[in-house]
């Protein structure tokens, strides 16, 4: 195979200089003209008055946000699967599909060509950001291992189909991208999990790996299985794919996993990158080192919205923009895409860490506050609390669910239920005991509102555990039907009903 690293490189220098040249608000102003103009004849242009937007207060006052029930209902599920004119100018030959983690209900996506080619310009600035601080990389003589959900995409009417993000992109990879990229087609379209882990691992071993790809706990579970195949490796990446030099990990907040992979990756010379993508788009690359922030991409069709949690069910919720964001807030990020979302809740919450050019930390989920006592916890508070319990009794998370359990008299108080999967076994009772202690303490050094809620059983009693083997997380997914790809377990279970089936499951009823 050619090596096109160099070819790489040259892009790389060019994009680097574009970028550092770049003006944020400028950028992003000019993109929402551009999208508004695209748009300004479909149905939703039309309801909306786009042919007299001038500018970004012009948008937003004309457009509300909207979550995308919100989007479904008016616009999307009408007409659906045949979305021509609609919200995007012309028909939408792709909807990307996902499960809301925590409901489990189906979504559909729309992607138009347009977001695929900004998807594709997402993944030649990962690239770039690569070479661009490894002078020496050869990344491109090698192959590119996505390890994704099924590839195989489901016709929903003459030249529309519905599937995985990752299996879009697969669809519409050019000729020349499909000999550097790993798996193969056949092994691609396999839809069960395990089966494809199975015939992924021995032949990925003998393949040139140059990066990898994927959610953190579905490589954690495919790594387990490369050991078992070649237990003299110790699991460590070094030994299996000699010359990978990129990892490259989004969809959860890394921290509970940052452990393991650096066990996995003792030796090797591979960098950790991780990205921020979405069904609804590639928003965010990390251009620096590990917990420096993520880079916005600011001119790849998308129009960026950040609404401050605790004013997003408000009436009249303010919204700022790349021009008005400011570091430091916990904002719900809400975009405008070129596939025909507008002024759309993705449902993730971060924080700006700066403005120029724009970084953002993700946070957790709107979904994934957890407040049911008044504590007022998010997504990395309690992620975080996590890894630092974890590390007191020097045991590491594979994965872990919380969620509330009320009272069930007067004279009880609620309490936050931890379900954990430790990576090697269930600990001792007296290391449980640790971790709970340690992961109370670590939460209540965070939150002030869960301070106050725990002090001298005010109103809300130590957390529960229910630590859980090996295995547990991977086969209650698989009995709900979400095993593997694209799939994330949740971390913050709000519905009752979830929150029963998780703290009644029996994994080794499931083996």
């Amino acid at each position: 195979m050619t090596d096109a690293t160099a070819l790489l490189r040259l892009y790389a220098a060019y994009r680097c200089r574009q970028l550092a040249a770049a003006d944020g608000p400028a950028t992003q102003a000019a993109t929402l003209l551009a999208l508004v103009r695209r748009a300004r004849d479909t149905r939703f242009g039309r309801d909306h008055g786009f042919a007299a937007i001038r500018s970004v207060a012009d948008f937003q006052a004309r457009v509300p946000l909207r979550r995308y029930e919100d989007m479904w209902q008016a616009y999307w599920q009408p007409s659906f699967p045949s979305l021509r004119d609609c919200t995007w100018p012309g028909l939408i030959p792709y909807f990307a599909t996902t499960s809301g983690t925590t409901t489990g209900r189906t979504k559909y996506i729309p992607c138009s060509q347009a977001m695929i080619a900004s998807n594709r310009r997402a993944a030649a600035d990962l690239m770039a950001y690569h070479v661009s601080h490894r002078p020496q990389s050869r990344v491109l003589g090698g192959l590119s291992f996505m390890l994704g959900g099924s590839k195989a995409l489901t016709p929903e009417a003459p030249s529309v189909a519905s599937g995985d993000l990752s299996g879009i992109m697969v669809a519409e990879m050019p000729w020349w991208a499909r000999r550097r990229y790993f798996p193969r087609r056949e092994l691609a379209l396999i839809g069960d999990w395990e089966e494809k882990i199975e015939r992924l691992a021995p032949e990925s071993l003998a393949q040139d790996i140059r990066s990898l790809a994927g959610t953190p706990s579905w490589l954690l579970i495919f790594c387990d299985k490369l050991r078992a195949r070649r237990p003299e490796s110790d699991g460590r990446l070094v030994n299996l794919y000699p010359n990978l030099e990129l990892l490259v990990h989004g969809g959860v907040n890394f921290a509970p996993y940052r452990h393991r992979f650096a066990t996995l990756l003792d030796g090797s010379h591979a960098e950790l990158r991780e990205v921020y993508p979405a069904s609804e788009g590639f928003f965010a690359i990390a251009d620096r080192g590990p917990g420096e922030g993520l880079r916005l991409l600011l001119d790849t069709g998308l129009f960026y919205e950040f609404v401050p949690v605790d004013e997003l069910d408000s009436p009249a919720p303010t919204r700022h923009w790349i021009g008005t964001a400011e570091p430091g807030v916990n904002y719900a990020i809400a975009v405008s895409t070129c596939a025909g979302a507008w002024g759309y809740i993705v449902g993730d919450t971060l924080t700006l860490t700066e403005r120029c050019p724009p970084r953002v930390l993700v946070t957790g989920r709107t979904s994934y506050s957890l407040s049911a006592f008044g504590e007022h916890l998010i997504g990395a508070e309690i992620e975080e609390a996590v890894r630092r319990a974890a590390e007191a009794i020097a045991c590491d998370v594979s994965d872990f669910s919380v969620g509330p359990l009320f009272p069930q008299s007067a004279d009880e108080l609620g309490r936050h239920l931890f379900v954990v999967e430790f990576a090697a076994e269930v600990p001792p009772a007296a290391q449980q005991l640790a971790f709970v202690r340690a992961l109370d303490r670590a939460l209540a050094e965070a939150n002030d509102d869960y301070r106050v809620h725990r002090a001298e059983g005010y109103g809300l009693h130590e957390p529960a555990l229910r630590a859980v083997p090996p295995g547990f997380f991977a086969a209650w997914m698989k009995a709900r039907g979400q095993l593997g790809g694209q799939h994330k377990v949740p971390r913050v279970v709000l519905d009752a009903t979830l929150l029963d089936s998780l703290r009644a499951f029996d994994v080794h009823s499931h083996q």
